[in-house]
């Protein structure tokens, strides 16, 4: 569960006096209990309406302990009270499912990574939350932390010129959660993680690439504003039944290219736990972010060599700004989000072809 500071925290943020969201969630598992509900449960202009789950019992702990005033075990049942957004945290085989039908009834949607498995669902639930005036938010929560805001900026501030070749790589330390054999991460669970979603591939459909590539190809494309137009890719079980590695060679629309890579074996005690790393070549210059040494750096052509000065915790991955920014976009307290459907989707289209060219051995067009 959330500390006392981050619940806290939940209390400082822009609300509204006169208006509550009336929220929905569907998927009562592991994250969304021990992430997301605490988080919106302790805003005051959140109105926590229904829950839906597979587990009664949870869904009445859900109740107790949350304040819902519904509990179901059918979506369609959820999406029939009077709602202002959906949380969608069910496992990701089933995001497009749940978040089209949320759309359909007039809600706006936050829907965890991956956004979706095909890149045909991510484009229909664009498309309809586009038609339909809704916001769609997925929780990248590395887009809302100081290090990839302050490379943003930069590179907003500092264009590069033209991208040409961008590198990606990211590593954690995810073999057991990955191979089934535990999950590491139950201190301040509200409930145990069900290991099946990550580490069975009838409902994984992909492993370590859907898992947390999402979060880096994300975050590749909010920096640069590219889209991968075709992909060449090889993709490694190695002890598991999903994949662990991932080698991707990308044409992005435009002409540049690029590589990506993740690993999901990190030996756990590594320093940071995690490896993510961003080098950006443009026509003009270039531009480095690490963010396990919490590092950004610009170089251009002309000789400008710039260093942007970062505290040691800037680079720490926090999970609460994501649903804040959907709640304040519901109310109309902000305009801005840091993790639309439409970057989520450009993700979903570069993972869905690199999947298709690993099983074909050929290149693939988004």
């Amino acid at each position: 569960m959330l500390s006392e500071h981050e619940i806290e925290q939940s209390a400082n943020r822009p609300y509204s006096k006169t208006r509550r969201a009336r929220l929905g969630f569907i998927g009562a598992g592991w994250w969304a209990t021990t992430n997301h509900m605490p988080l919106l449960r302790a805003r005051r202009d959140v109105a926590m309406v229904s829950v839906c789950g597979l587990d009664r019992a949870v869904l009445e702990r859900c109740r107790r302990d949350f304040g819902f005033g519904h509990v179901t075990t059918d979506y369609r049942e959820l999406l029939k009270q009077d709602l202002d957004g959906v949380v969608i945290s069910s496992p990701h085989v089933f995001h497009a499912e749940h978040g089209l039908a949320a759309l359909r009834a007039g809600c706006h949607v936050l829907v965890e990574k991956p956004f979706a498995i095909h890149a045909k669902d991510a484009q229909a639930m664009v498309a309809l939350a586009k038609k339909k005036h809704l916001h769609i938010v997925v929780p990248h929560g590395w887009h809302y932390r100081p290090i990839a805001l302050k490379a943003k900026a930069l590179m907003d501030r500092h264009p590069i010129g033209r991208i040409e070749f961008v590198q990606c790589h990211m590593a954690a330390a995810l073999k057991n959660l990955f191979t089934g054999k535990s999950f590491d991460f139950k201190k301040g669970s509200y409930i145990e993680a069900n290991l099946s979603t990550w580490a069975d591939p009838r409902l994984a459909q992909g492993g370590f690439g859907h898992g947390q590539l999402s979060h880096s190809t994300a975050l590749l494309f909010w920096l640069t504003g590219l889209r991968a137009e075709s992909v060449a890719a090889k993709l490694s079980n190695a002890s598991a039944r999903v994949d662990l590695y991932e080698a991707i060679s990308v044409r992005f629309e435009g002409g540049a290219v690029g590589a990506i890579s993740g690993a999901g074996t990190l030996p756990p005690g590594t320093p940071g736990t995690y490896e993510l790393d961003f080098r950006i070549f443009g026509e003009d210059g270039s531009v480095h972010i690490d963010f396990a040494r919490c590092h950004i750096s610009l170089h251009t052509h002309k000789g400008r060599h710039t260093t942007i000065p970062l505290k040691p915790s800037d680079n720490v991955l926090q999970c609460d700004g994501p649903p804040h920014q959907f709640v304040e976009l519901v109310l109309g307290l902000t305009k801005q989000n840091n993790s639309p459907g439409e970057i989520a989707m450009r993700s979903v289209e570069l993972l869905d072809a690199a999947y298709r060219s690993n099983d074909s051995g050929r290149e693939e067009r988004v």
